[in-house]
């Protein structure tokens, strides 16, 4: 196979290793989120956010050393977090977000908890204690171990009520660490409600497409523990009166019942 770079606007034969390199090398420090959300890589680029280098890289937009599977280890924690997407919600919200951004999620499962102490849905995210109390100390251990100052808090459109199983209100919060929905993970609600010709459920999401590291590897949808086993984990769609949606730890799309105390916790936020 011919290899042909372009120099002065005319393509030429690469004829030389070094040619050829320097296309790779050309091709891989493109500066936009665009391409480089299209290639998985899987780097230890930890050293480069603690010396500021990936900060910089992100303010500018250029992303130059940052790819999809790119993992940083938490400075505090000692947790793998995975680089999911950039500049996912770059220009969504009511007050418009600006700032250049790589989305990131835990590996791993933190920890488990409750959406709620009984089953019930009412109140939808915004009113579970998932959102109130359970995921408080899982945001102080990503805090700690990101510097709060480089945790980007942005305007988000979440569900705040629901009727006979449908999320029926929402509105716009400002946000930093949350539970993904349905659409990040599968590119589609499946348990999630939808409309039925009747009801029309308050689905207003900036969140709306599948993440780009679960679409390059399926295989990131699947979350272990500590212990390297298999774990269901939450989501933050209401799939019913009762519960909520989830991922099960065999990889199929699923709901459970809220009051469940063994589901596991995956928050997302985005660092700058």
């Amino acid at each position: 196979m011919k290899v042909y770079k372009v120099k002065n606007g005319n393509k030429i034969e690469s004829s030389s290793i070094y040619d050829r390199n320097e296309l790779l090398s050309d091709i891989l420090n493109r500066p936009n989120a665009g391409f480089h959300n299209s290639i998985y890589r899987g780097k230890d680029i930890t050293d480069l956010f603690y010396n500021g280098t990936l900060s910089q890289q992100i303010a500018n937009g250029t992303f130059d050393d940052i790819f999809i599977g790119d993992y940083i280890i938490g400075k505090t924690s000692g947790r793998k977090y995975l680089v999911a997407d950039i500049n996912y919600r770059l220009h969504c919200g009511d007050t418009e977000c600006t700032t250049p951004h790589v989305l990131m999620i835990p590996e791993k499962i933190m920890g488990l908890a409750q959406m709620n102490d009984s089953n019930t849905s009412v109140g939808a995210y915004i009113g579970s204690k998932m959102y109130t109390t359970n995921l408080s100390p899982y945001k102080t251990v990503i805090n700690n171990d990101f510097g709060s100052n480089h945790i980007l808090k942005h305007r988000n459109h979440l569900q705040n009520a629901v009727v006979n199983g449908y999320e029926s209100g929402g509105t716009w919060y400002d946000s930093t660490i949350e539970l993904m929905n349905e659409l990040m993970v599968y590119g589609a609600n499946i348990f999630h409600n939808v409309g039925c010709g009747t009801n029309i459920p308050n689905n207003y999401e900036i969140d709306k497409s599948q993440l780009a590291l679960f679409r390059l590897d399926k295989s990131k949808i699947i979350a272990f523990n500590d212990s390297n086993q298999r774990m269901w984990y939450w989501l933050r769609s209401v799939a019913f009166s009762s519960g909520f949606c989830s991922v099960a730890s065999r990889g199929i799309s699923t709901y459970s019942k809220a009051s469940d105390s063994g589901g596991g916790v995956r928050p997302c936020f985005l660092i700058y």
